[in-house]
């Protein structure tokens, strides 16, 4: 006992220590959060390095170089029976020099010699007989078409990044077509295109498929992928109808979904183009097609110089091509409705935005059923009330004033009966002319998607309007 007793600290140690320790606890506890805090506020440089990268990074990640034009091969489907008219759709938009690629045709077409300077080369598809095929409304010139892609990438041409395929009738707006592959990462599996406008091809087909009128891009890493295993699978589905439901069978079966630019258009519609094309969506207009069953764009032209005289407006600004802006007369009551380098439509009445901004149903279905249902996409009447029929003003000339510094385009009336009107308001039949301004803006789809606003100027001149087309403003929006 006693040398236990010996051991033990004094009474006054251990109560000071008694005493000391909830101080130390919380002394530690302080210093913690002090510390902890400091990390918040404060975080280790590598851990903000990490955040900044993850903060920057799109959901297209780039790979450091822009895609061009000289890094797509384009491959355009091709009949022999339909060439001599065809090829003049080729010669809109193909541009000697520049453009990559080729045409792939089943059999062998005469080509005169200084056609050869405006046309692509010329190649002709490989022997399909052994692949079966046994859909009785298609023919099998599809299995061809579905193979085009492999048979471009075995060409062996240097630095391509994607492959862009497209039908004879097919016309591009090339730099778009840059535009809109320049957002994607090339080294990447991409398969991009777009559905039909028909919402009955799209259940008989497949919305995930895109169509080969409109056109699709696929990745170069995909392509390769693809020819290692296209001709197996194009025999497991002899069932199919056309190329482009082949092609998307086999990307299922590579694990790749369609990713939808809805520039690329199929025109699967009878018909004017004018609610179509006045309505397009804020991205780049990427492509057109059956230009054989629609309406000539332009009345009184023929369908190719139609196609011409559109594609006129693209050397002054291809970006804002029939890029929709919504404004009013207030002092007339009148609605404008601008689809630049195409048409301006003057409406008597406010419309709203939401309303005008709907494509109006100057066409029928591909089956030509009337049904809005039957649409793939939101349409609306072309009116509600007789007054309310547009007069429509289609581009004549468009060009690049260098004293202004800004784009100046003329757009004539397209003069056509409209019926009787009793509302207490002018009428737009005293307008002949409308002039529309704009700046060019090669970086629009650098931005955010919006439509540009426009504006309607004071004009001496009877029986002309001036439209201001740009940028809006801070503050701007569409209110009467």
């Amino acid at each position: 006992m006693t040398s236990t007793t010996q051991h033990r600290p004094p009474i006054a140690i251990v109560t000071a220590l008694r005493a000391t320790l909830p101080i130390l606890f919380f002394l530690l506890i302080f210093l913690y959060l002090i510390n902890s805090s400091k990390l918040l506020i404060y975080p280790p440089q590598i851990t903000t390095n990490i955040n900044c990268q993850h903060l920057n990074t799109s959901n297209h990640p780039k790979t450091g170089h822009d895609t061009e034009l000289k890094h797509i091969a384009f491959c355009i489907a091709a009949s022999s029976k339909l060439w001599n008219s065809r090829k003049e759709y080729i010669k809109l938009w193909w541009r000697p020099g520049d453009n990559r690629g080729a045409v792939w045709l089943d059999h062998e077409v005469k080509v005169n010699k200084t056609e050869t300077e405006t046309l692509p080369d010329i190649y002709i598809s490989q022997d399909t007989s052994r692949f079966p095929y046994t859909n009785r409304q298609g023919h099998r010139s599809a299995i061809r078409i579905s193979r085009i892609v492999s048979e471009a990438l075995r060409l062996g041409l240097d630095d391509v990044r994607w492959f862009v395929m497209g039908d004879d009738d097919t016309v591009f707006v090339v730099e778009n077509v840059v535009r809109v592959l320049n957002k994607y990462d090339h080294n990447q599996y991409y398969y991009i295109g777009s559905s039909s406008e028909s919402h009955f091809q799209n259940i008989f087909f497949s919305y995930s498929m895109a169509y080969g009128g409109g056109g699709f891009a696929i990745s170069y890493p995909l392509a390769k992928e693809l020819a290692k295993m296209q001709d197996r699978c194009i025999k497991r589905y002899p069932g199919l109808y056309g190329s482009d439901d082949r092609m998307q069978a086999c990307m299922a079966e590579l694990n790749v979904p369609l990713t939808k630019e809805p520039g690329f258009h199929q025109n699967d519609v009878y018909g004017n183009l004018l609610g179509l094309l006045s309505g397009h969506p804020v991205t780049p207009l990427v492509s057109l097609h059956h230009f054989d069953v629609i309406d000539p764009i332009f009345p009184g032209m023929g369908r190719v110089d139609s196609v011409k005289h559109l594609l006129d407006s693209t050397k002054h600004d291809s970006a804002s091509l029939i890029q929709q802006s919504i404004c009013y007369d207030i002092k007339r009551e009148w609605s404008v409705l601008v689809s630049w380098g195409f048409a301006v439509q003057i409406v008597r009445g406010i419309m709203s935005p939401r309303e005008l901004e709907i494509p109006s149903r100057t066409f029928t279905n591909w089956y030509k059923v009337s049904d809005f249902r039957a649409y793939a996409i939101n349409t609306r009447p072309v009116t509600r009330h007789p007054c309310q029929k547009p007069f429509v003003f289609y581009v004549n000339s468009t060009r690049y004033d260098e004293s202004r510094r800004q784009i100046v385009g003329i757009y004539s009336v397209h003069r056509e009966r409209h019926p009787s009107c009793r509302w207490k308001m002018g009428s737009p039949e005293k307008i002949h002319t409308i002039v529309v301004l704009k700046h060019q803006d090669p970086d629009r789809w650098l931005r955010a998607p919006r439509k540009d606003c426009c504006r309607v100027l004071p004009s001496r001149k009877e029986g002309v309007m001036y439209v201001w087309v740009g940028h809006c403003g801070e503050t701007e929006i569409i209110e009467v």
